[in-house]
């Protein structure tokens, strides 16, 4: 005698809502080089790279260099970029969630809070873009960049650029003083 099964019913689970905590990563080159990407959803919507906390207990620079590899291909901590290229600003902001990206999110949720991190390449790396996510990318000088970011904050990241490094710079080599 046969007995006849069925096979569980594998329908596509809806996503979980996004974690409103996401990074801001300013890719650059050592001549402040950074790269833009053009967003999938939005033609004409360049930007550095962005991305939630995949869970609460996500490390935020995990986040960013999750983010990094997802959208470009770039791989922190691998041959072409050191773990130590990726640079914690220690900065975020809180902004009101655009109104056509507030259903990605828990209902009632309109703020998110972005932590901003840079990290420098060697020089302009090729990219491979998450097509569903971006379909372009350009390496253009730090100023013209900050001129064709949609978002005046990714903007503001962009042009602080120059004086995070420099910060930066002076943590990881004081001035040596005194007797």
């Amino acid at each position: 005698m046969y007995r006849a099964s069925v096979a569980p019913s594998f329908h596509a689970m809806p996503k979980p809502p996004k974690i409103p905590q996401s990074v801001l990563v300013v890719i650059h080159t050592p001549a402040l080089e950074v790269l833009l990407i053009e967003r999938a959803d939005h033609a004409g919507f360049w930007q550095s790279v962005t991305g939630s906390r995949d869970r609460l207990d996500e490390p935020l620079v995990e986040t960013a260099a999750r983010e990094v590899a997802e959208e470009t291909g770039i791989v922190v901590g691998g041959r072409l970029v050191q773990q130590s290229a990726l640079f914690d600003w220690r900065y975020s902001i809180e902004y009101e969630i655009y109104p056509e990206f507030r259903h990605r999110y828990a209902e009632g949720v309109i703020h998110n809070t972005e932590h901003w991190f840079s990290v420098q390449v060697p020089e302009q790396l090729n990219v491979r873009l998450a097509p569903r996510e971006h379909t372009a990318f350009l390496w253009l000088p730090y100023e013209e960049a900050a001129s064709r970011c949609f978002s005046s904050s990714n903007a503001d990241a962009i042009l602080q650029l120059p004086k995070r490094l420099s910060q930066r710079a002076s943590l990881e080599h004081p001035a040596e003083g005194g007797p």
